[in-house]
Order: C-alpha cells, then sequence, then structure tokens
C-alpha cells in the first residue's frame, strides 16, 4: 500500500487520539468512587437486613400492644356493665355473683395492665433501636450520596473529555486515504496498535528494537510505502529520528 508520509504521521495523532480515549475509557470503568461505593455495598446491605428485622419486630410489639390494650378495654367495658347490673338489680344471689366476676375481672385487668406495661417497654426499646439503626442508614446513605454525586461528576468531566476527543480523532480520520485509515483499524483491532514509530531502529510498538535485517528492509521501502512492524504487527511510521 502506498500513502503519503505525512499521511502516515498522522497515523501517530490517530493512535494517540485511541490510546488517551482507551485509558478515558479505562477510566470511567475504574474510578475510584465507583470501588468504594462497591466496598461499600456489603455494610448497605447488612444495615439494611438489620433495619427490615428491626422494623419487623416493632410492628409485631405495636401490634401486641394493641391486642392488649384492646383485651384491657373489654375487662374494662365488661366491669362498668357488672356494676351497673350491681346497682340495679335486687336479688342478693345476682349480687354475689357480678361482684365475684367483678373481682375476677380486676384481677384480669391487672394481670393484663403488667402485660401491657411490659410490652410497652418492649416498644420503647425496640423503637430506640430502631432509630438508632435509622440514624446509622441516615449517614450510610449521606456516604453514599456523597460518593455517587462524586462518581456522576467524575464521569461527566471524563465523558465531556472524551467526546471532545472523539471529535477530534473523527477530523483526523476523515482527512486521511480511506485504505490507510481501514489498514490501521484492522491492524489496531488485530494486535491493539495501529501505528508505532519506529524511533532510533527501535519500534514503539513492540519498545524491541528491529534487526539489522529488519531495518534493511524498511530502508529499501519507499517513502510512500506503508511498513508494518514485524513485532507488533502496527504500520510502522518513519521519520528523522527512526535511525535508518
Amino acid at each position: 500500500m502506498k500513502a503519503s508520509p505525512s499521511d502516515q504521521n498522522e497515523l501517530l495523532r490517530l493512535q494517540a487520539a485511541d490510546t488517551r480515549l482507551s485509558q478515558l475509557d479505562h477510566s470511567v470503568r475504574n474510578l475510584p468512587q465507583a470501588a468504594e461505593l462497591a466496598a461499600l455495598q456489603p455494610e448497605v446491605d447488612a444495615l439494611r437486613a438489620r433495619w427490615i428485622a428491626a422494623t419487623g419486630e416493632v410492628e409485631d410489639a405495636r401490634a401486641e400492644l394493641k391486642r392488649v390494650e384492646s383485651d384491657v378495654e373489654l375487662v374494662e367495658a365488661r366491669k362498668r356493665r357488672d356494676t351497673e347490673r350491681v346497682q340495679q338489680t335486687s336479688s342478693m344471689k345476682d349480687v354475689q355473683a357480678l361482684e365475684a366476676e367483678l373481682a375476677a375481672l380486676d384481677k384480669r385487668q391487672n394481670d393484663l395492665e403488667e402485660i401491657e406495661l411490659t410490652v410497652m417497654e418492649r416498644v420503647e426499646a425496640l423503637e430506640a433501636a430502631l432509630a438508632s439503626i435509622d440514624a446509622e442508614r441516615s449517614e450510610l446513605e449521606k456516604r453514599v450520596e456523597a460518593l455517587q454525586a462524586a462518581r456522576d461528576a467524575e464521569a461527566g468531566t471524563v465523558g465531556a473529555q472524551r467526546d471532545a476527543l472523539a471529535r477530534d480523532r473523527a477530523t483526523i480520520a476523515e482527512a486521511l486515504p480511506d485504505d490507510l485509515v481501514a489498514l490501521y483499524e484492522r491492524q489496531r483491532s488485530r494486535y491493539g496498535l495501529g501505528a508505532a514509530l519506529l524511533l532510533r531502529g527501535v519500534s514503539m510498538g513492540s519498545n524491541v528494537k528491529l534487526t539489522e535485517s529488519d531495518l534493511a528492509e524498511i530502508r529499501r521501502a519507499a517513502a510512500d510505502d506503508v511498513v508494518l512492524c514485524p513485532d507488533s504487527g502496527a504500520i510502522l511510521i518513519r521519520n528523522e529520528e527512526s535511525g535508518l
């Protein structure tokens, strides 16, 4: 393939742009904030599990408290009813029966109120524990949100740099012959590098000094011949620094 030395030299700019684009892509995939967020995720999951468990315990305790309170209300209602009946009846037998029932209801109420107090204390303790977990979650969420904001800001900055560089890269490629760009792209897709400078006999594609036989063959090539690096497969760019 033939291409002017100036067009071949432009491939170095194209390669520099592609190298930098790869670096920016790598940066976006490996943002430090993303690594910190990933490291925090087990703590986030564990705290969420604790919160779910604590919330369930609070809800169960509150439901139990409501049942006990309802039982107390029922006992109080029965006591009011029996007290009214005692006041209204003239039968000693009925009075004795009602008074016996009232005594049993008093005991039942006392027992329920003790249970109610115990459950209330448990509800308060569980609510305090849940509030503590809520505070931990709030602090952790702030850390996560701050990291997410920093990650997104960094990704936005890198993305803007990448977009600008991609436009510059497209401009460089559009100014070059299609067949030269096609060869560059083919070599880059195969070997990871499309073009490299020959610097004082060393291929910058492989960082290896070429053999004398390879250098002799390159010397015989015309200036507009497109030469491939025997080691890296990249298009080898020759200039006054190549040592030929």
